[in-house]
């Protein structure tokens, strides 16, 4: 068999995986906690619908690249040796520590270093506006809204009545991100699929995400529990609303793969600032340590992306 061909289907495999593992908990993580009594296999067919569904659109639509395009500026490598590995492996590794690296960053300055600059701006332009969006919004409902679910259970019939919404709002959040982030994952396939390729990197798709599903999100759910009231569904379908929208805005704006990990970094800490702020008329000292450990981490990732760029160049040209 050709060794290229190994070497690509082992690299989206290993992408996958990583990416869908790393990156998928952001849009799902809150859907995963408002719905732990749930069977896993419910919450895992319905995001595998809509999974399909944004794949072979965007298939059908731009011609066999199922990336909406995001890879114009990333063309499939002549030589795509073994190197090509590591960024989906290290990611696998920090993954599975808990650590939120971005993907877009591990994985694409990999295949084109000279974009790194156009994706790191419009990343970080993504934390401040996700950052600002946040604060102003919980300023806005912190008291009228956030209070109330804190301090009232919900009834079976808000229950009801917010499970639609939810559901609804993390449907469209699921389809923004996985626009955003197939690039990360079909970086490692041709830029036009044929029917086989694409049903069989489908197929791949989803029994990944039939375990993310199983082991209910890993160690990086972590991260979305440890945040104010979020197993709450109402405050869950707020945080996947504005984040679906603010992804959107991007999807618009431009076809630059960003990180999308910032982006809900910069979320959950202006949501969690202007909560604490509103209901607490101060923010306490462990807060700003709490957002600033998720904001090293994920710069964390980002000198972890340079630095292998420089190691996989060392290793290709010798």
């Amino acid at each position: 068999m050709d060794p290229t061909l190994i070497t690509m289907w082992v690299g989206f495999a290993l992408a996958a995986y990583s990416v869908v593992g790393n990156d998928s908990i952001q849009t799902l993580g809150t859907f995963l906690s408002s719905n732990e009594q749930r069977p896993w296999y419910i919450l895992w067919l319905y995001a595998g619908l809509i999974l399909s569904a944004t794949l072979l659109y965007g298939w059908a639509y731009y011609g066999g690249d199922v990336s909406y395009a995001r890879l114009s500026k990333y063309p499939f490598p002549d030589n795509f040796g073994w190197p090509y590995l590591l960024p989906p492996l290290v990611l696998m590794l920090l993954t599975r520590s808990g650590i939120p690296v971005s993907t877009s960053f591990m994985v694409l300055t990999f295949f084109n270093p000279e974009n790194l600059g156009s994706m790191v701006y419009k990343s970080v332009l993504g934390y401040l506006v996700a950052f600002g969006a946040a604060v102003a919004l919980y300023i806005a409902i912190a008291r009228s809204v956030e209070k109330k679910f804190i301090e009232n259970e919900i009834t079976r019939r808000e229950n009801q009545i917010w499970s639609v919404l939810q559901w609804f709002s993390t449907g469209f959040l699921w389809s923004q991100w996985l626009i955003q982030d197939f690039a990360n994952i079909y970086a490692y396939l041709p830029r036009s699929l044929s029917p086989v390729q694409m049903y069989g990197s489908l197929a791949l798709l989803l029994v990944t995400l039939a375990y993310i599903f199983y082991s209910r999100g890993g160690n990086i759910q972590k991260i979305v529990k440890a945040k104010t009231n979020t197993v709450d569904i109402r405050s869950a379908t707020i945080i996947d609303f504005s984040y679906g929208i603010v992804l959107y805005v991007f999807k618009e704006w431009s076809n630059v793969p960003m990180s999308t990990t910032w982006v809900f970094i910069g979320l959950l800490a202006g949501r969690e600032i202007a909560i604490r702020y509103q209901l607490q008329k101060k923010v306490e000292r462990p807060i700003f340590k709490m957002i600033g450990s998720d904001l090293l981490k994920v710069f964390f990732g980002l000198v972890v992306s340079i630095a292998l760029v420089y190691i996989m160049r060392w290793l290709t040209v010798r």
